[in-house]
């Protein structure tokens, strides 16, 4: 008796991500818009905080983030402390979260950055300032959350929804509010003329071909990711982009850090990419680029004005030159489009990486 053999049809292999299908893809190049929306939506109410803050000066700036929205509190620092002249410093969440203390803030401002207005950590951080004595300001994309009900005055980010696990959009309109903040509080009127053409400029921006770090980038295990300044909060941004959507260990150090330790590690090919804008930093930051380079370091920079590493040998990413507040702004923008590319070629899903969800319950 013949066996009778059953032939199956094939189960097509799943059809491989495109990058430009991605909600990070999508999300991450609506940020021109929300940026042009934000900053005409929130000029009143960014102008009457501006004049409290100059009628009533804060005595310190505390800052209470974390994740991506952390990242921008520390582009706040850099800003406010050059800017303002007045010492800012980020919150230990649990210490009011956890330990159930709080310092005296008397007279401190404090700024709450968040996309979703609910982390428990952040709500009684805040709270605990309040009590202690602060101002607390919110900038918050959800706008009837906890946070925005609890805050003292609202700064929407007016980022619309933002799906990916990801952030880009909200990350990058945290950072034009707080300019837009500190250029107000200041009356900063060469920054506030800059800002209206950063919706422009963060177009133009998107539409960079940063392909070659997607292609020298693919294989790596590891990378530093350096900036300093303002560039530094973009620095740390791209290396928890690189860990969350690109399974790819990286670690951000400051520019002027990097030699004090973590350059034992950098060896032949080892692989970094340094963010340089046009500032009191850029000559140091520009001389550990070549440094890295000639130690053997694969060094990928993006730096307005940058060419003479593309003469030998490649490694200058196209970035586009502007006020040098809002130069690393730009730079995140191109990036975001880059790394969404390099996780769908390192074979992620950038939209839903492993372990992660969109809002961090952190009690």
């Amino acid at each position: 008796m013949e066996a009778t053999v059953l032939i199956r049809p094939e189960t097509p292999a799943p059809a491989r991500l495109s990058p430009e299908a991605t909600r990070m893809f999508l999300e991450a190049g609506e940020a021109s818009a929300v940026v042009a929306a934000q900053l005409a939506a929130n000029a009143g109410a960014i102008e009457a905080l501006a004049e409290r803050l100059r009628a009533n000066p804060p005595r310190v700036v505390v800052t209470c983030a974390r994740g991506s929205s952390d990242h921008a509190a520390t582009f706040a620092r850099y800003l406010i402390e050059t800017r303002a002249g007045v010492l800012t410093s980020s919150a230990g969440l649990s210490v009011s979260s956890v330990y159930d203390a709080s310092p005296n803030l008397d007279g401190a401002l404090v700024l709450a950055i968040s996309q979703s207005g609910k982390s428990p950590d952040l709500l009684a951080s805040v709270k605990a300032a309040k009590a202690a004595g602060a101002y607390a300001v919110a900038l918050v994309n959800v706008v009837d959350s906890p946070l925005a009900q609890l805050a003292d005055a609202v700064i929407p980010l007016h980022a619309g929804p933002e799906l990916s696990v990801a952030a880009t959009k909200s990350y990058i309109a945290a950072l034009a509010a707080i300019t837009q903040l500190i250029a107000a509080w200041r009356q900063d009127d060469e920054l506030t003329q800059a800002l209206a053409t950063l919706p422009d400029a963060l177009a133009q921006a998107w539409a960079l071909d940063w392909t070659p770090a997607v292609e020298r980038l693919t294989p790596a295990r590891n990378l530093y990711v350096l900036g300093r300044g303002v560039g530094f909060a973009v620095a740390l941004e791209a290396a928890l982009k690189f860990k969350e959507t690109c399974g790819l260990h990286a670690e951000a150090f400051s520019a002027a850090e990097v030699l004090h330790g973590p350059m034992a590690l950098v060896k032949d090919g080892f692989p970094v990419l340094v963010f340089a804008q046009n500032d009191e930093s850029r000559a140091s930051v520009d001389d550990m680029a070549t440094g890295l380079r000639e130690r053997g370091a694969d060094v990928l920079i993006a730096a307005p004005n940058r060419t003479e590493m593309g003469e030998a040998g490649g490694g200058v990413l196209p970035t586009l030159s502007s006020h040098p507040v809002l130069e690393p702004i730009l730079m995140i923008q191109s990036f975001y489009r880059m790394a969404n590319a390099l996780s769908v070629a390192r074979g992620y899903d950038p939209d839903s990486p492993p372990h992660l969800n969109k809002v961090t319950e952190t009690l």
